[in-house]
């Protein structure tokens, strides 16, 4: 993304009836139930031996990159803020949209508006929560001068009423379609039915924001535990920006505290797998990843899980600032010089899965109960490991481009195991592809991530994670303009499709939709737009003290309300 080519479709996404299916140990969806949410585990102790309570200690692979709910784009921050903030709804243990902040809801019979009712809830400076905190943080993550890479949640995925019309700068602020009826009653009006619009609640982007409080932080918000407020399970008491080491405690105000088993949440970056797994050893962490050779090592072990992530990796080729890799052919004969199967059976080993559809599977669910993803063979001529395929699109690549080799950078993260796929991936494209050179440069996943959104970047290896159930969260990225389309691809029969899905006939049509958005997945992965690698599966350790740590494959990965750890 380039953030002077925002988004200026004034229609992405409304809705299909879709509900999550199981990913491994875990699960996601958009329920519209107004049940409260599942009871908290009893019987919690501290390892130091109290009655209650006790500190999480939770190793991570990469540093937070941004503690603001509008402006944060990273799982990490996602977990982080959710530790500390709540929103309207929140996940059940099975991913369920269940009343957070909203103690109940009202939804027209229309379906486009809906009617929050708040409970009785407090920011951790003494100030009630009210609707106005909802309408402020909304406003700033439409505001052009913000430019929130996740505007697009309210316009194009939450069709709010002149959302796209104030990201465009074409209206002010104050003309969404967010109104404080009272301090406890908010009202949202759609442009559309969306009917997994509760389950975007508890997307952070969607977080309230306390003005009077931010306004006397200012540039400094979301920095430290100062320029931080908590509405949620825990409160932020020791951070600074890249911190490789903070703490949260209890929120003994928070509404919910009584089923809040622990006493607090410690936070390690830990980057080197080895490191982690001998800190995880010798007690110092009661969670930690694992990759590569170390699952062999512990496979075996009782507190060995590999739980579903959610994420798609894959590499994104800049098509539209590298002129070579505008060639279609050469960018087929890059996806089919790929050997999936190599990279997560050999280098991961933590239960990823190859993956050969631009949508990943195990949740999204459609209209009929099925996966939307169940057949990675439905691509297989667009998309599969064929090293005679490779051959001939590349035979014909360096016909039409007039070259013989070709030399490219690719971007990857610093961390562990982004490393070990990027120089397999190197391996296998410059064995299979004579003359090819792909060269790579590690940086801070900050640095990546900010050369994607900026197009400096020729090849990168990134990866996705679903927002919310539906493949919409993937196939909307591709859109011409959207904020994630980093290789500013574009293609006007794609774009017609989706638009036809979001607002068109297809809206209120769940089984022509679904089968829309299957033939725009197939444009993608034929026009080569990204190279799909795998879905990711995280190997973990969770100590035998510890149950209740909650894994989502939808928005936010870790959850630990419901969290007790044991003496």
């Amino acid at each position: 993304m380039r953030f002077d080519r925002r988004i200026s479709r004034r229609s992405f996404l409304a809705a299909a009836g879709v509900s999550a299916a199981a990913l491994a140990l875990t699960a996601c969806g958009g329920s519209s139930s107004t049940a409260a949410s599942t009871a908290a585990s009893t019987g919690a102790s501290s390892a130091a031996g109290t009655a209650a309570g006790g500190t999480l200690n939770i190793m991570l692979e990469t540093e937070v990159q941004s503690l603001d709910p509008q402006i944060a784009t990273d799982g990490t921050s996602f977990e982080v803020i959710a530790d500390y903030t709540d929103g309207l709804m929140q996940m059940d243990a099975d991913g369920a949209a269940v009343p957070a902040l909203a103690e109940t809801y009202d939804i027209s019979e229309d379906g486009k508006t809906y009617t929050f009712h708040l409970r009785d809830a407090k920011w951790s400076n003494g100030d009630a929560v009210t609707a106005a905190d909802f309408v402020f943080g909304w406003q700033r993550a439409v505001d052009p001068a913000n430019a929130s890479e996740y505007s697009y949640m309210l316009s194009d995925i939450g069709q709010v009423v002149n959302a796209a019309e104030i990201i465009a700068g074409e209206k002010p602020v104050t003309d969404l379609g967010v109104t404080a009826v009272d301090d406890k009653t908010l009202e949202v009006q759609l442009n559309v039915p969306v009917s997994y619009f509760l389950s975007l609640m508890y997307f952070p982007t969607f977080y309230p924001v306390n003005e009077a409080f931010f306004n006397t932080c200012k540039d400094t918000f979301g920095t430290s535990p100062d320029t931080v407020l908590s509405n949620g399970a825990f409160i932020l008491t020791d951070y600074q920006p890249a911190a490789t080491a903070f703490e949260l405690t209890k929120n003994p105000d928070y509404y919910d505290a009584v089923n809040i088993a622990l006493d607090g949440l410690a936070y390690q970056v830990i980057k080197d797998s080895q490191q982690a797994l001998m800190s995880y050893q010798t007690g110092a962490l009661d969670l930690t990843l694992l990759n590569g050779e170390q699952v062999d090592q512990v496979k075996d072990d009782p507190e060995f899980t590999s739980v579903g992530a959610g994420y798609l990796w894959y590499i994104s080729p800049n098509i539209d600032g590298v002129p070579e890799l505008a060639n279609e052919n050469l960018r087929k004969a890059m996806t089919f010089a790929l050997d999936r199967d190599a990279i997560t059976g050999d280098v991961l080993k933590d239960g990823s899965a190859p993956c050969y559809t631009a949508v990943p599977p195990q949740f999204a669910t459609g209209p009929d109960g099925s996966d939307f993803s169940a057949d990675q063979t439905k691509y297989a001529d667009y998309c599969a490991f064929d090293a005679a395929k490779a051959a001939e699109y590349y035979e014909t690549a360096k016909s039409e481009l007039g070259k013989n080799s070709f030399t490219f950078d690719m971007i990857v993260d610093a961390d562990d195991a982004p490393q070990k796929v990027a120089q397999v991936v190197k391996e296998q494209l410059e064995t299979t592809l004579p003359g090819f050179t792909l060269n790579l440069t590690v940086e801070p996943k900050k640095q990546r991530v900010q050369d994607m959104q900026d197009g400096n970047f020729e090849v990168a290896l990134t990866r996705w994670g679903p927002d919310y159930a539906d493949p919409m969260t993937y196939l909307g990225m591709w859109v011409t303009g959207n904020s994630n389309n980093y290789g500013l691809w574009s293609d006007a029969e794609y774009d017609s499709i989706i638009e036809e899905c979001t607002t068109g006939d297809l809206c209120t049509d769940p089984e022509g939709r679904w089968a829309a958005l299957y033939d725009a997945e197939a444009i993608v992965l034929e026009q080569a737009v990204i190279f799909p690698l795998y879905g990711q599966c995280n190997a973990e350790m969770i100590s035998s003290a510890v149950t209740g740590v909650e894994h989502h494959p939808c928005a936010l990965n870790r959850v630990y309300k419901r969290t007790v750890k044991n003496a």
